[in-house]
C-alpha cells in the first residue's frame, strides 16, 4: 500500500503474496489430427476447416461423424471403402489374394474410397489417447468404381495436397497441439507427400511447440527385398529442415481396428451383387441359398431384411462369401501406424512423463505386420550413413509379440536430438518456463525480478528432477539457471529493456544399447 493513498485515519489491511509464482507444466501429449472425416456438422453448425479439440472418441463421433438411423436399419458406416476381386492368370506375386474354385484374385482397393483418418483416430483412443485436435479438411470423395491397378501405389486423387497444407496452416493458431499427425499423407503422390512433410517440420521449427510423426508410403505393402527404395524414396523426400522436430515408423500395422460388421457385400465390386454372383454360384458347384439371398437383395420391392442380415444371411449360406468377407477385412486392416503411436506417446507421458522413450512397447489393436524386419534389416532404418535420417521399426518378436523398437527423430546424426524423447522433453521444459515467465514482462528489470524467475525456473526443474526427468544425483547436477547483469545480460541489454535467462538442463538419453562382458574365472584354491 502506498502511503501518500492515504488520507483518512484509520486501519488499513495490505495482503502480500507470501509464495512466488510457480510454473504450471504444459499438456505434452495433445496430436492434432488433419484428413478427411465423414461429415464436420454438430447441431447445425459446420467444423470444416476448423482445429477443433476433443476429449474422446465419444467426441469425435458426435462432430465428425454420420448420425444412427432409427432402428431397425443397420448403423452408418463411417467408412466404407469397396473392393474389387481380379482374377489373376497366375499366382500374385502381392500377398493380397484369393483362390476360388481354382483360380487366384487379387483382392485390389478402388483408391478413390480409401481413407485412414477415422480408423486412426480410433487407434490413438484404442492405444491409451486423451485430448486432440480435429482438422477437418473435407468429407469423402466419390468412388471412381473401378480397382487400382496391381502392383502400383496406391494413390487418393480425392487426397489433396492444398486441403492438407490449408489444415495445417490452421495449426498456427494453436499452441496446445504437440504432435502433428496426417495419416493420408502417404495416399498422396510421392512429391505431395514430400512436400507435406517439409510443410509440417518447417512448422514445427517455427513455432517449436509439435514434432511430426510421418508414416512411409510403401510401408502397406512392402516388397521384402525392394523396399528398401521405399525408404530411400522417403528420405530424399524430407527434405534438411527441421528433422529433430520428425519422427517416423515403419512398416505399417496389420490391425483388428475393423470387424466384420464393418465390411459387407456393399463394399465388394462397388456394391455390384451381379459380379459376386458367379463367385458365391459357379456353374460347377451351385449354391442354391447364396443365389436366392443375392436374388432378394437385388430386388429391392420384396427386400424386408437389412444389410446386416443379409450379411449375416450370406455369412451362413456360403464358406466363399465368409473368405471373401474375412481377406478384404484383413487388407482393409492394414493401417499407418502414426495414429496408434500418438495414443503409445500419450499413454508413456501419463504414466512416466515425456522423458521416457515411447518404445518396447506393445500396439493395442495390432494383430501383424506386412513384413518382418530383422535385425541386420533394422540397422539400415536406423542408421544411415548418406541422410542421417533415423526410421523407426515396429517388429514382431517371439513369444512377446509387436513392438515399437525405436524412438529416434529423423535427425539421427545428430548427438543432441537424436532421440524422440530428449526433443519432447525440451519442448515441455521450453514451453511451460515461457508462458510461466509471461506475468514478467513489463515487471522492472532489476535484481527482484531476477531472482524471483530463477527461484520459479529452478523450482520448476526440481520437480521435474524428482519425477526422473533430468539426470543428475543433486538438482546441482541435474540442471543450472542464471539471470543477472554481468552474467547473462550486459547494460545494453537492461537498457533496452531485455532480460535474459540461461537455463542449461541435463536430459536422459535412453539405454539403447546394453552391452554386457562375460568373462571366464578361474576355479579359486581351496
Amino acid at each position: 500500500m502506498n502511503l501518500s493513498n492515504i488520507h483518512t485515519p484509520g486501519v488499513y489491511i495490505n495482503e502480500l503474496n507470501a509464495f512466488p509464482n510457480s510454473v504450471v507444466p504444459v499438456a505434452t501429449a495433445v496430436p492434432a489430427f488433419i484428413g478427411y472425416t465423414p461429415q464436420a456438422m454438430y447441431q447445425g453448425k459446420s467444423y470444416a476447416n476448423v482445429a477443433q479439440k476433443i476429449t474422446s472418441f465419444s467426441d469425435f463421433q458426435a462432430i465428425y461423424c454420420y448420425p444412427n438411423p432409427p432402428a431397425p436399419a443397420s448403423p452408418a458406416k463411417q467408412y466404407s471403402p469397396e473392393y474389387y476381386l481380379v482374377q489373376q492368370q497366375s499366382k500374385p506375386n502381392e500377398p493380397d489374394y484369393l483362390i476360388i474354385d481354382g483360380n487366384y484374385y487379387s483382392v485390389l482397393p478402388d483408391p478413390n474410397t480409401v481413407y485412414y483418418l477415422y480408423n486412426s483416430v480410433k487407434m490413438f483412443y484404442d492405444n491409451g489417447g486423451g485430448d486432440a485436435y480435429i482438422v477437418s479438411v473435407g468429407t469423402y470423395g466419390a468412388p471412381s468404381k473401378s480397382p487400382m491397378a496391381l502392383g502400383t501405389q496406391l494413390i487418393n486423387p480425392n487426397v489433396k495436397l492444398d486441403d492438407l497444407t490449408a489444415g495445417l496452416a490452421l495449426l498456427l493458431n494453436e499452441e496446445e497441439p504437440t504432435m502433428y499427425i496426417c495419416p493420408e499423407a502417404t495416399l498422396l503422390s510421392v512429391a505431395d507427400n514430400g512436400a507435406l512433410m517439409q510443410a509440417m517440420l518447417l512448422q514445427c521449427t517455427e513455432t517449436q511447440t509439435a514434432i511430426s510423426i510421418f508414416d512411409v508410403i510403401g510401408g502397406r505393402n512392402p516388397d521384402p527385398i525392394l523396399y528398401t527404395q521405399d525408404i530411400k524414396t522417403f528420405r530424399d523426400n524430407t527434405g534438411a529442415a527441421g528433422l529433430d522436430y520428425g519422427a517416423a515408423y515403419y512398416p505399417f500395422i496389420g490391425t483388428t481396428t475393423m470387424q466384420t460388421s464393418d465390411i459387407d457385400y456393399t463394399n465388394l465390386f462397388g456394391g455390384d451383387t451381379e459380379k459376386l454372383a458367379p463367385l458365391l454360384n459357379p456353374a460347377d458347384d451351385p449354391n442354391p441359398a447364396a443365389a436366392q439371398i443375392l436374388t432378394n437383395i437385388a430386388n429391392l420391392s420384396v427386400s424386408q431384411l437389412t444389410v446386416a442380415q443379409y450379411h449375416n444371411a450370406l455369412q451362413n449360406a456360403s464358406k466363399t462369401y465368409t473368405n471373401i468377407i474375412n481377406q478384404v477385412l484383413a487388407v482393409a486392416n492394414v493401417l499407418p501406424p502414426s495414429g496408434a503411436m500418438a495414443g503409445i506417446i500419450t499413454n508413456t507421458d501419463n504414466q512416466f512423463g515425456p522423458w521416457q522413450a515411447p518404445a518396447n512397447v506393445s500396439i493395442v489393436g495390432a494383430s501383424s505386420l506386412p513384413i518382418s524386419l530383422s535385425e541386420s534389416q533394422q540397422s539400415n532404418l536406423n542408421i544411415d550413413a548418406v541422410s542421417g535420417k533415423s526410421i523407426n521399426a515396429i517388429r514382431f518378436f517371439n513369444g512377446i509379440g509387436i513392438l515399437v523398437w525405436g524412438a529416434r527423430t529423423l535427425d539421427g546424426n545428430s548427438q543432441d536430438w537424436k532421440y524422440i524423447q530428449v526433443r519432447r522433453t525440451m519442448i515441455f521444459l521450453e514451453q511451460s518456463c515461457k508462458l510461466a515467465s509471461h506475468p514478467y514482462v513489463f515487471q522492472p528489470n532489476d535484481k527482484n525480478t531476477w531472482e524471483a524467475v530463477k527461484s520459479m525456473i529452478s523450482s520448476f526443474l526440481t520437480s521435474v528432477w524428482k519425477a526422473g526427468g533430468l539426470m543428475g544425483a543433486s538438482p546441482a547436477d541435474a540442471f543450472s539457471v542464471d539471470c543477472g547483469l554481468g552474467t547473462t545480460m550486459t547494460g545494453d541489454d537492461v537498457l533496452n529493456g531485455i532480460m535474459t535467462v540461461v537455463v542449461k538442463v541435463a536430459l536422459i538419453r535412453p539405454a539403447e544399447f546394453i552391452e554386457l562382458t562375460f568373462q571366464q574365472q578361474m576355479q579359486a584354491q581351496g
